[in-house]
């Protein structure tokens, strides 16, 4: 069993710590899967420096760092160090002051040479954003720059006879995404944005900046494919380990229980697995869902009141009632 959830903003040790003690069963590393684990396998970017958004605190950094990343920049770093890159931040000072690492490039306004500049290689929003106006500005500044050159604006931009009008066609940073969740349910009556609003709303942003060029982009967490590709893996290891099992006798069967139709059951209806398993999925009324028509491409295999509920279908399912 794995545990796979859209959340983040902690290391997978820390939440299986959390989770271990809150439920009062041990739960290992090796059995979460957070939005922002499969981060750990972009390997190419792990000397360069990368912009890590969203979190409490400097949590998403020390998650990066733990990921092998070696040079990490928050918002944090940049807004203490450069106060007028986002004019509306004073009310957030302290607390970034509190979270900050000294950055040891400038950050000119129209430099002649953007080689002087600060260079982001790549943008990750690892967990929901907190101050979305700094945050939706900084990467703004990156995907309009010269090659990643903070304070800078690339010529290209606006040319109509280049492939996307010429935005990000000037070796501009890629932009990751861990939560791809509009909603998500927490303690109020209503559910609340999740990081896939703050990605619409960048996205606005981008369109009326840019005239409505594409924004190029890479997304994880459920229901894509790449996220459960990655905990197919790390069920596969687990398998390896508690029974012994080889590489070649995969799993041929895998149940997938959660409350969010338009994530968690929708990963599993359009996952392809390069394994083999064939994947059902069991919809839970104690989340996201609430009982609501369902839209037809994302019909679960059954829907159950809890995850109690969830684990006697799945056994009964797999005849392991029997046993």
């Amino acid at each position: 069993m794995i545990l796979l959830t859209n959340g983040g903003g902690t290391h997978e040790s820390e939440r299986a710590e959390k989770l271990s003690h809150e439920l009062d069963v041990e739960i290992t590393e090796s059995m979460i899967v957070q939005s922002h684990s499969p981060f750990e396998e972009i390997q190419n970017l792990k000397d360069k420096n990368v912009l890590v958004l969203g979190g409490i605190g400097d949590s998403c950094r020390r998650v990066a760092e733990r990921y092998g990343f070696k040079k990490v920049i928050t918002a944090a770093d940049l807004i203490t160090a450069y106060p007028s890159i986002w004019p509306f931040a004073n009310i957030f000072a302290d607390y970034y002051k509190n979270e900050c690492q000294p950055r040891p490039l400038p950050v000119p306004i129209n430099s002649e040479d953007p080689t002087s500049s600060l260079k982001i290689d790549a943008v990750f929003v690892y967990n929901d954003p907190r101050d979305w106006g700094l945050d939706v500005t900084l990467i703004m500044d990156c995907l309009l720059s010269q090659r990643g050159h903070l304070g800078t604006l690339s010529k290209l931009n606006g040319q109509a006879d280049l492939p996307n009008r010429g935005y990000q066609q000037d070796g501009q940073p890629p932009i990751y995404f861990s939560n791809p969740d509009l909603w998500f349910a927490a303690e109020f009556a209503l559910n609340r944005l999740g990081q896939g609003g703050f990605r619409e709303a960048l996205e606005g942003v981008w369109r009326e900046s840019t005239g409505g060029a594409e924004l190029k982009k890479t997304i994880i967490g459920k229901p894509y494919q790449a996220t459960y590709e990655y905990a197919e893996k790390k069920l596969n290891k687990l398998r390896q380990k508690n029974f012994g099992v080889t590489e070649k006798d995969s799993l041929r069967r895998v149940y997938m229980v959660g409350d969010n139709p338009a994530s968690d059951i929708a990963g599993a209806i359009a996952y392809k697995s390069p394994f083999g398993s064939r994947w059902h999925s069991a919809l839970l009324r104690t989340g996201v869902y609430q009982g609501e028509k369902l839209d037809v491409t994302n019909t679960p295999t059954t829907i159950v009141h809890d995850v109690y509920d969830a684990v006697k279908w799945a056994c009964k399912h797999s005849k392991w009632d029997e046993i």
